[in-house]
């Protein structure tokens, strides 16, 4: 599976076998959060076989089933970490994808009281993500329309149309989609669009799935 192929068939899964996630494939994820951890200056951390993690009334609420495994997204204290947090995020999340296993994000429901207390001293903790073998592959979230989310109208080049239809199929919180694309000086261009839940961690997702898409870097 390539990462386009995986963008493709990621879907949000809540509901968990029991089945352990295999050493090679710990290996292979801890080498990409050490990657993201260096690039982005964050303290991203997997927790195995913890199910506390997922151990309460907001994670029932959340329909969130058997969850073992999961990533802790956090970062230095006095800086803004969200939208890091949602592209090295996702790329985790996709290489778990390659690697045969499920995810979700989650923003309120799981134990928070219990995962704050793993967050080292001095860094503040953004979001976690469920990680496992699902009792299925989820299902695909509705998209808005991409004309809707283009700045610009007219021909797109093609490199751009990869990159923005890679864009439409990341997961925001709520399926919000509250962002904008474009091109400016030659070069790709996202923004938030309006305001929104967790919209700087939605705007690092998008970036991500885009320039792995399309090859391109976005435009700060």
């Amino acid at each position: 599976m390539d990462i386009i192929q995986a963008i493709q068939e990621r879907h949000s899964v809540r509901a968990y076998t029991t089945q352990k996630i295999e050493e090679e494939k710990r290996r292979q994820l801890q080498a990409v959060v050490d990657e993201c951890n260096a690039e982005g200056d964050l303290n991203i951390f997997i927790r195995y076989d913890d199910p506390e993690g997922f151990d309460s009334r907001m994670a029932h609420y959340g329909s969130f089933r058997n969850v073992a495994n999961y990533i802790v997204l956090a970062g230095p204290e006095g800086r803004d970490i969200e939208e890091a947090c949602g592209y090295y995020g996702e790329r985790i999340v996709l290489e778990a994808q390659m690697l045969g296993l499920n995810t979700c994000w989650a923003a309120l429901t799981f134990n928070k009281k219990m995962v704050q207390k793993l967050i080292p001293e001095g860094c503040k903790l953004c979001m976690v993500i469920a990680l496992g073998y699902g009792e299925n592959q989820g299902t695909a979230h509705k998209s808005k329309p991409l004309d809707q989310m283009l700045v610009s109208k007219g021909t797109m080049p093609d490199w751009f149309r990869k990159g923005a239809e890679a864009a439409m199929l990341a997961p925001t919180a709520v399926n919000q989609q509250r962002f904008q694309m474009g091109v400016k000086d030659g070069e790709p261009v996202i923004r938030i669009a309006g305001r929104g839940f967790y919209t700087k961690t939605d705007l690092g997702i998008v970036k991500y799935h885009f320039e792995a898409a399309s090859g391109r870097k976005v435009a700060e």
